[in-house]
């Protein structure tokens, strides 16, 4: 195990850090597209009862037949892996999105508008603040799935952490397979518990508690 780590450091830390640069990057374009949606979609019922079956039918595709669709398109390597990936994103992330915008209470609203706020005052300094911890719990979840889908994203030459898994199992080699395995795993638990860190800074910040 230790001799493996010894003689192939260069090329783990290589695949490790195109694993996060698949990861971070693909849930980096889908914050930015479910946001806006997300909140588009929670004032629009109408949209959201036809948006949100789109992207359900879109998750429960297998991922090994979404890179397969993608490929004739736009090829091999990080593209379609990176579109795959957003579109997975999009049904968890809308949907914490629209959560957390309909969980406000609509009286905290009012006393806002009492107040004198405006409509992006509002926005910023009420509805986004409560809703945070239910859109950063949406990229919690999100991030760990998109971390172990990534690993697969490996079949179609996009690099990361999946090609020492899958070349562990085709080479029947142990130790690649059990590092593969544990990179994965460790990046995915780290991320989840720094998520899970803002989350609850978030979920105090909304109710006026000290972090």
């Amino acid at each position: 195990m230790i001799d493996y780590i010894r003689e192939n450091y260069l090329d783990v830390v290589t695949l490790f850090l195109q694993h996060i640069e698949i990861t971070f990057f693909s849930l980096g374009i889908a914050i930015v597209i479910a946001l806006p949606l997300g909140v588009l979609l929670s004032r629009n019922r109408t949209a959201a009862s036809i948006v949100m079956p789109v992207l359900s039918v879109i998750y429960t595709i297998p991922s090994l037949a979404m890179f397969a669709l993608l490929i004739p398109v736009v090829g091999l390597g990080l593209k379609p892996a990176i579109l795959a990936l957003v579109a997975y994103s999009l049904l968890i992330l809308v949907r914490n999105v629209m959560a957390g915008f309909r969980s406000i209470d609509p009286a905290i609203l009012e006393a806002g508008k009492g107040m004198g706020l405006s409509q992006w005052q509002l926005f910023f300094k009420i509805e986004l603040v409560m809703a945070l911890p239910v859109i950063i719990g949406g990229v919690r979840i999100t991030a760990v799935s998109v971390i172990g889908i990534a690993t697969i994203a490996s079949w179609i030459n996009a690099g990361g952490l999946g090609v020492i898994l899958f070349q562990g199992l085709n080479q029947s080699n142990t130790p690649e397979i059990v590092w593969g395995t544990l990179l994965v795993a460790g990046l995915a638990i780290f991320v989840n518990y720094f998520l899970s860190v803002l989350e609850a800074m978030a979920l105090a910040k909304s109710k006026g508690e000290p972090f």
